[in-house]
């Protein structure tokens, strides 16, 4: 019977649907089996093939990656554009608040001249007594003096309160940016290149020179 589909193996006998028996024997072959082979030998070539065409991107595809690729260009310049911008706005910020911090320390300087020239004159003054003068038989000059020592000494704790120093060079080596040389000349017993004398005091308003001294240098024999 060509119409019949299964085929059994293994049991002792099988009443077929037109009701014929058919014995089991070794030989009958299952008319289904070699046509699902076959079938299934032509899905597993076709599979190949198949894979082939998926592993090969499509137009549309390789535009997409193209744009990605773009795209993520475009974001790392963009994002080492804010890495730039920041910090110049940083290095803006800071040089800003170093300008601020620097007015505050140095916007008195030009007051600070002024006064030198009032501290200048009581150290002329002091000087000008002669120490053999200050006793007790002459009691005006003495309490003159005293009172411009006391006032000296005063606007010296006024200078230092703000950051203004008084510079006083004797015996230290020449250092152009705080001494101005006024001759050289040697001097015996003294090292060349140092101050031998002051001639006008100098300062230093919080560690910049404000005005330099005014001094003597020793010169080399």
């Amino acid at each position: 019977f060509p119409a019949i589909a299964a085929c059994c193996f293994g049991a002792p006998s099988l009443q077929c649907p037109l009701g014929t028996e058919l014995l089991t024997s070794p030989r009958l072959l299952c008319v289904a089996t070699p046509q699902k082979n076959a079938g299934g030998g032509a899905e597993e070539e076709q599979s190949p093939a198949a894979s082939e065409q998926k592993a090969e991107p499509s137009a549309a595809e390789r535009l997409l990656a193209e744009e990605k690729a773009k795209l993520e260009e475009q974001l790392r310049e963009v994002h080492d554009k804010y890495k730039r911008a920041l910090a110049d706005a940083e290095n803006v910020r800071q040089r800003s608040q170093k300008l601020v911090e620097e007015a505050k320390l140095y916007g008195i300087q030009s007051f600070c001249k002024d006064l030198l020239e009032v501290a200048d004159i009581l150290e002329k003054a002091t000087e000008s007594v002669p120490k053999e003068e200050i006793k007790d038989e002459n009691p005006h000059l003495k309490s003159l003096y005293e009172g411009l020592v006391m006032t000296e000494v005063q606007i010296q704790k006024v200078f230092k309160k703000h950051g203004l120093l008084r510079l006083d060079p004797v015996g230290a080596k020449f250092d152009p940016y705080e001494h101005e040389a006024l001759f050289h000349a040697p001097v015996e017993g003294k090292e060349p290149g140092t101050v031998a004398l002051v001639s006008k005091m100098g300062y230093k308003l919080h560690g910049r020179t404000l005005r330099p001294a005014l001094v003597g240098v020793v010169k080399g024999a």
